[in-house]
């Protein structure tokens, strides 16, 4: 079900991920249900940037991951549709990653095939947008795609580079990708900017100046500024320390206040409603029988296999060997993204 195929940045083994059934209980890949219309689909945990200030330490450079993954298209179709068809349609699948969600290699495909499901009335894709060119535009919107969103955070090409982790990073490049998508096809553009205090300052007012001035947000909003967040297995940016979530959204208010752009909105305006959440086959407190199949994204986090119904749960503890089997107990059920601590091995007393 997980195997590897290969190693990517000389280092790191890269899973397929094939699984009969759905995948919406690991965090990394698969579909996160939060309990709206709008799904997150994570079809692979690739990047090609090292952004310094990544919530997830993705890319070549990364010091926390020790696997990357990669969703069989069959599975992945699948997983969505299900979920879709549950909530009883009227779906946005959105398109992310904690990478770059084109690095997937069935992207269109994976596009095309949402689009084709009456359950799901919009897909939608979260892009840094290197990887973009005219080519690939006209296939995403060939195959359906209704809106980009792209994660841009200064119009400076030197700041760009900086800030994005690798020299052959050009933010001209996807500025001029970005404004062909307003000009020239149906897909939507919203733009996503993470605002960091001292660094980006001035550069995120000039970014969401851009997206106004070229027209995007045809249907979606045009502009939204991100917080930085320092997570657990995050970059972390010296001597820049995060704000509140109280400070932030007073300074958001400022922000729309000054130049009269507005960057924050509510679900009403994005289209987004509560919806019933797909059933989560457990819950904190339940203890499982499960095999180790893998380690996972990052250090220290193995994904275990449930024995009872093929449910992918992380589990963290000691080390760990594949094909191990364990019994553990569920310690976390947010969003039915499973975590789990060991509580003993398991010895298969027929070898």
């Amino acid at each position: 079900m997980v195997k590897i195929i290969g190693k990517v940045w000389n280092t790191k083994p890269l899973y397929l991920v094939r699984k009969d059934g759905i995948i919406h209980t690991y965090i990394g890949f698969g579909v996160i249900d939060r309990g709206t219309n709008v799904l997150q689909v994570r079809p692979i945990t690739l990047c090609p940037l090292n952004c310094i200030f990544c919530s997830v330490d993705a890319g070549p450079h990364s010091e926390k991951r020790i696997a990357e993954f990669i969703v069989d298209l069959e599975t992945m179709v699948r997983s969505v549709v299900e979920i879709a068809r549950y909530k009883g349609g009227g779906v946005e699948a959105l398109i992310d990653s904690i990478g770059e969600a084109l690095t997937y290699p069935h992207i269109i495909e994976l596009i095309r095939e949402l689009k084709r499901e009456p359950s799901i009335q919009y897909v939608a894709l979260e892009t840094h947008g290197m990887l973009l060119n005219k080519k690939i535009i006209r296939e995403l919107e060939e195959a359906g795609l209704d809106r980009i969103n792209l994660s841009i955070e200064t119009l400076d090409p030197e700041k760009a580079k900086f800030l994005q982790g690798v020299r052959w990073y050009n933010v001209d490049k996807v500025v001029e990708n970005a404004e062909y998508i307003v000009r020239e096809t149906s897909i939507d553009l919203h733009v996503t900017p993470v605002w960091i205090p001292g660094i980006n300052d001035k550069d995120v007012v000039e970014v969401v100046e851009w997206a106004y001035r070229i027209g995007a947000g045809k249907k979606w909003p045009p502009a939204t500024i991100q917080k930085y967040v320092v997570h657990k297995y995050g970059r972390k940016i010296e001597n820049v320390k995060p704000l509140s979530w109280k400070g932030f959204w007073k300074w958001i208010k400022y922000f729309e206040s000054k130049y009269g752009l507005r960057v924050h909105w509510s679900m009403s305006e994005w289209g987004m409603i509560k919806k019933k959440k797909y059933p989560c086959p457990y819950r904190r407190g339940d203890k499982v029988f499960v095999e180790i199949v893998s380690p996972g994204v990052f250090c220290g986090e193995y994904i275990g296999l449930s024995l009872k119904d093929k449910t992918l749960i992380t589990i963290i503890g000691k080390k760990m060997s594949i094909g191990e089997k364990y019994y553990v107990e569920i310690i976390h059920d947010k969003d039915c993204l499973l975590i789990a601590k060991a509580i003993l091995p398991l010895h298969d007393r027929t070898k």
